[in-house]
């Protein structure tokens, strides 16, 4: 503990009593000289640290220099040497060079004409077969070319007799319309005819109704079918059907009507004292059963009867039915 605070004390009041007392001062300077150089040793040891270093630097110096010129020495003999090395591989290697291009030009001269050599190998191949191509095209074109003429020949008679053939057929059609339309003329005065007679059964058909008033509906149709059986060269036949699948009436029922045949036609005809607009209806049905039944259409569906009511004839013009009432309204039968 007194040493610490001595050397405090020491620490805090010697530096003042020292620049205060210039007896303190030599007497520390004499204790400190033991151990310390003074100003002048101390210059003159600097001195020599100077000088040292002086003679360091020279030396320095002197010895950079000498190896500089001796780095110069060498890298002048080493690029002395360098260049002579480069030359003499630059001679090699255009001496190398000029030996492989020379064997290069050899070696394409050489494959150049051997090239050439199949070049006109191949073209003369090439020209042979393309000869022998073209010969054998223009064969087969001339053989080709002389089938084409024969089916040509061969194609034209055949047209030319299937044409005249047609002409002839032609005109056998001609004659044959030319005759028909003479049975059309004909045809067309026997209808004349019919109508005139069918004026004549209207008439009548006016007095039956008068005259029969009340009778049944059975013997004004068997009345009606012998006075046109017995007016015009006709065949009326009563036919009766059963429809097993009620197509007519809804349900399966024995149905009746009346065929008129003259000169092949065949005419469906329904022989009333009075149609309704249902009988119409009926008389269309009952004419597609029997036509689908038999597999033959009807040339012309006709009503017969003094008593239409306008309903019905409505209902009948829409089906296409010709109706026959009076004799001013009679139509071509």
């Amino acid at each position: 503990m007194i040493a610490e605070n001595l050397r405090d004390i020491l620490e805090t009041e010697l530096p003042g009593a020292i620049r205060n007392n210039p007896e303190l001062q030599d007497w520390v300077l004499r204790i400190g000289a033991r151990a310390f150089a003074d100003r002048a040793d101390t210059d003159s040891r600097f001195d020599r640290i100077l000088n040292e270093l002086k003679r360091d630097r020279e030396l320095q110096s002197r010895k950079w220099e000498e190896q500089k010129a001796e780095w110069e020495k060498k890298w002048e003999a080493q690029r002395v040497d360098s260049e002579r090395r480069w030359k003499e591989q630059n001679a090699a290697w255009d001496k190398k060079w000029e030996a492989q291009r020379t064997d290069s030009e050899k070696r394409w001269q050489e494959q150049k004409a051997e090239w050439e050599e199949r070049w006109k190998e191949q073209n003369a191949a090439w020209d042979k077969k393309w000869e022998a191509q073209r010969a054998d095209s223009e064969k087969r074109w001339q053989e080709q070319k002389a089938e084409w003429e024969e089916t040509w020949k061969a194609w034209k008679l055949e047209s030319d007799r299937r044409w005249d053939e047609n002409n002839r057929r032609w005109e056998e059609n001609d004659r044959r319309w030319e005759k028909n339309d003479l049975r059309w003329d004909e045809n067309d005065r026997r209808w004349e005819k019919n109508d005139q007679r069918l004026g004549r059964i209207e008439r009548s058909l006016g007095a039956m109704g008068v005259r029969w008033g009340g009778k049944s509906e059975s013997s004004f149709r068997n009345a009606l079918a012998g006075i046109l059986e017995e007016s015009f060269d006709v065949k009326v036949l009563n036919v009766t059907e059963f429809d097993e699948e009620g197509k007519v009436f809804g349900h399966p029922d024995q149905i009746e009507l009346d065929i008129i045949i003259k000169n092949g036609l065949l005419l469906i005809c329904e022989l009333k004292s009075s149609v309704s607009r249902s009988d119409v209806y009926t008389f269309e049905r009952k004419t597609r059963f029997y036509e689908k039944r038999h597999r033959r259409r009807a040339n012309r569906l006709i009503l017969i009867s003094p008593m239409i009511s306008p309903r019905a004839k409505k209902v009948a013009k829409n089906f296409g039915i010709n109706i026959y009432t009076d004799s001013t309204k009679v139509e071509t039968l």
